[in-house]
């Protein structure tokens, strides 16, 4: 048996498309999921009603945990007042105080951290405390646990054009995080969902980690060619720890979100057999090859712009 777990990243509500958002409430009702994850940016300018829409949508899912981190669309942009004084008021409205909620259970630990600034308009921080927090909790994790951290700005990017749209900080977060053994590291922020190795950043990396990112779950602000999409995470619930990652796409023709690809990622607690020059461990060679034609599929629709 496995257990499920949804991510949705980038909803941008005030943007939000309504066949989307209709298509995904019944995808989750159908897959019936243990937890959501929520990786920032649920709104397009932070404002009170586009918060009361998201609380709407997610009040309509399946009462499973829910943990919501926010993104940078989150904080109030010319409410300046707002952003300088009380940047969260609003999320915390809707989602509660605590802006890094974490669940626990015998099979899977989920951390998320908080990447926003009320000072930087688009781009993503963290500080050193946070890094270590996050990898203090982590190195808590017992064997049988998949440990996932979830942040909505990216530590990896595929295209030169996201470069500048990576964590600020996110060196010294792969390399403390990759020593404290997670397995993934979940975001968003650039509406272009992909799976990459994460441990070949680090020199003689000490275990298999994997960034996951997500697509724009509901709204218009698509990049070209890329439809809305979400991700599942499916992991076994008894035996040694496995997990794939499925990704799911909007199909405007069925009106429904349907199951694109399931990949397998190879996760371990020994270190990785091949130098870490390497771009990835034999093992991995099959998932590496997918990965990158998976790829090809955005890659055929051009850089796109950063998302802001």
């Amino acid at each position: 048996m496995t257990t499920a777990i949804v991510q949705i990243s980038d909803s941008h509500f005030g943007t939000e498309v309504a066949p989307v958002e209709r298509a995904l409430r019944k995808m989750i009702e159908e897959l019936a999921p243990s937890a959501i994850i929520v990786s920032g940016d649920v709104t397009q300018r932070a404002r009170n009603n586009q918060f009361r829409d998201a609380r709407r949508f997610f009040d309509s899912l399946p009462k499973v945990p829910l943990l919501a981190t926010p993104g940078n669309h989150d904080i109030p942009m010319f409410a300046l007042a707002t952003r300088l004084m009380r940047p969260y008021s609003h999320w915390i409205k809707v989602f509660g105080e605590d802006l890094e909620p974490a669940l626990e259970t015998e099979r899977v630990l989920v951390q998320c951290v908080n990447s926003t600034r009320w000072f930087r308009r688009k781009h993503g921080q963290i500080s050193a405390a946070q890094i270590e927090r996050v990898a203090r909790r982590i190195r808590q994790a017992k064997p049988e646990q998949l440990r996932v951290v979830v942040a909505h700005h990216p530590l990896l990017a595929i295209r030169e054009s996201d470069n500048n749209n990576l964590l600020r900080g996110h060196r010294d977060a792969v390399r403390a995080w990759t020593d404290a053994k997670v397995d993934i590291v979940m975001g968003g922020h650039i509406h272009l969902p992909y799976i990459r190795p994460l441990h070949v950043e680090v020199e003689n990396p000490p275990h298999h980690c994997w960034v996951v990112q997500a697509g724009t779950a509901t709204s218009k602000r698509v990049r070209e060619g890329i439809p809305n999409s979400v991700n599942v995470l499916r992991f076994a619930d008894t035996g040694p720890v496995h997990c794939a990652v499925e990704r799911w796409d909007y199909e405007a023709a069925t009106g429904c979100f349907e199951q694109l690809h399931s990949v397998d990622l190879p996760l371990t607690r020994e270190p990785p057999p091949q130098a870490a020059s390497s771009l990835v461990a034999p093992d991995d060679v099959e998932t590496e090859r997918r990965l990158h034609d998976l790829a090809d599929l955005s890659d055929l629709q051009g850089e796109g712009r950063a998302f802001e």
